[in-house]
């Protein structure tokens, strides 16, 4: 049975429809632009707006509703990997709630919660156990309910767009250390892993649509041309006698000092472990000249996504979609149910 994946960014909606699986085979894959530039059902108006943009995507694709996996945007998410003294999964589960009080910055009265278990130590070992939390608030999840509810649609899954991502990146456990940046168009989120194990992540603002107005306000453009110029042209000094970069480098420089206090907390926090690696995802992961500027900042490889390395897409032309955009999509294709 065919199922939708379906992950709601500012600038595009993207969308996979085929079968799930930790080889999804794909029958359609989609991205669109997002006309209301809303993620967020944050009152009645975005609520309706949001709608409208939903159903004509749902009914301009014929988009199976039986199943469908929703990517919860990382900026109304709280993620923590907590350490605590080894505890028992009866014990956890009394415990937890006192820990996500103490560590999510969410009212425990509207907080839904997720947890799992990272590491757990042998017994005797005087190691702590690693939980991963996630938590959302409940109020902001009923809005996301009514709004698939007034589609038609009850979801399956809603998970958050960095889980769905890291998943999408099939980690090995002898993987070496990496750091995912998904640096869409409203943020960007960071996250660290050790193989296959989770250790942070971050969201931050400061997407593509900062880099969009840093260049609308420099070369005095409007919005479609300042846009046009930053997809086509990005940071090559040789465009516009260097003023386009220099446009751009304030706003990039300030996550590229993201990224060096992500990596440093990390190295510090692992003496023994070094990250090595940095997989870019989103869409201003295509940034002209963006690559060889994180290499030379960070002084680590730097790679782009490829999740079409874990799909199967016989009838399917993949070059008609941009494949640094649809990692989240993958991996929501990939959980098992």
């Amino acid at each position: 049975m065919n199922i939708t994946a379906l992950d709601i960014g500012t600038y595009s909606i993207k969308v996979i429809v085929g079968s799930p699986g930790t080889r999804p085979k794909l029958n359609e894959v989609i991205e669109v632009l997002n006309p209301s530039g809303l993620v967020v059902p944050n009152d009645e108006k975005s609520q309706l707006e949001l709608l409208k943009t939903l159903e004509a995507v749902f009914n301009d694709y014929k988009l199976p509703v039986n199943d469908v996996r929703f990517a919860l945007p990382e900026s109304v998410v709280s993620t923590k990997v907590i350490e605590i003294p080894p505890l028992s999964d009866a014990e956890l589960a009394s415990a937890i709630d006192w820990q996500a009080e103490q560590n999510l910055p969410i009212p425990l009265d509207d907080l839904s919660l997720e947890y799992e278990v990272l590491f757990r130590p042998k017994k005797g070992s005087n190691k702590s156990m690693r939980v991963l939390l996630v938590g959302v608030r409940k109020s902001l999840l009923e809005k996301y309910v009514v709004l698939f509810e007034n589609l038609g649609v009850e979801p399956t899954l809603m998970e958050p767009q960095m889980l769905a991502l890291i998943r999408s990146l099939q980690f090995q456990p002898e993987d070496e250390e990496t750091v995912v940046v998904d640096w869409g168009a409203a943020g960007v989120s960071i996250a660290a892993m050790s193989g296959v194990e989770l250790a942070f992540v971050t969201y931050k603002l400061g997407g593509g649509i900062l880099l969009t107005k840093a260049i609308e306000k420099s070369l005095g453009l409007d919005s479609k041309q300042a846009e046009d110029y930053k997809r086509s042209f990005g940071l090559d000094e040789a465009q516009f006698e260097g003023r386009l970069k220099q446009a751009l480098l304030p706003v990039v420089m300030e996550v590229v000092s993201q990224l060096k206090r992500s990596l440093q907390f990390y190295n510090t926090s692992h003496p023994q472990k070094t990250i090595k690696r940095l997989v870019l995802a989103g869409g201003t992961a295509n940034l002209v000249g963006l690559i060889p500027l994180l290499t030379s900042e960070l002084g680590i490889e730097v790679l782009l996504i490829s999740p079409w390395n874990v799909v199967k897409a016989k009838d399917v032309d993949l070059t008609q979609v941009n494949p640094v955009v649809m990692g989240v999509v993958t991996g929501l294709m990939m959980k098992r149910l």
